[in-house]
């Protein structure tokens, strides 16, 4: 009953959490990257380059972690 109880409170939060965190992505344009003159593009592009590495950095840690984790199971 406890670890029932458990899952539901967590769950629960889960899905606060997930609504409070989700609606800034619901703008339609969070950065504009279309005005001339006032840097708004470059701020796009880093924004956009800050993302791609940190996809990057999370995709090569994943791998990572699996290659070391299929090492120690072959041996």
């Amino acid at each position: 009953m406890r670890s029932v109880c458990r899952v539901l409170v967590l769950g629960t939060l889960g899905a606060v959490a997930l609504a409070i965190l989700a609606t800034p992505a619901g703008a339609q344009q969070l950065v504009d990257a279309g005005k001339e003159g006032d840097g708004s593009g470059g701020l796009a592009f880093v924004l956009m380059t800050l993302l791609v590495v940190l996809i990057w950095a999370g995709l090569f840690f994943m791998d990572r972690v699996r290659r070391r984790r299929d090492d120690t199971v072959t041996e």
